[in-house]
């Protein structure tokens, strides 16, 4: 499970809403999702082991179906990142603020 697949499967507004149906109704079918949206049980499968392989979603076998409930640990790692990123940013504008405050040369 690599961050690229992590942020692949987050890329995509259907699976991004998917993660939601789960983290507030969870496990459930593709057929049960499959209700809610506009697109085939098929279409849903496809998204559903894109988010699987990405490690955000887990499925259970139960007896011919597969459940599908939201594993939201690698959410985490997203959660890091964008503090690094937040991190830098602040930084930057920390660094422009004192430019920007600091008596300009020859006063």
């Amino acid at each position: 499970m690599t961050e690229q697949a992590l942020f692949t499967a987050l890329a995509d507004p259907l699976r991004r809403q998917l993660l939601l149906d789960l983290a507030q109704s969870s496990p459930r079918t593709a057929t049960q999702l499959a209700q809610d949206y506009p697109i085939t049980r098929q279409g849903i499968l496809k998204h559903l082991d894109v988010l699987e392989q990405a490690g955000l979603v887990a499925v259970q076998p139960a007896g011919r179906e597969k459940r599908y409930r939201l594993t939201p640990q690698r959410l985490v790692e997203v959660e890091q990142w964008i503090k690094e990123l937040e991190a830098r940013w602040d930084e930057r504008l920390l660094r422009l603020k004192t430019l920007l405050e600091s008596d300009p040369p020859g006063e």
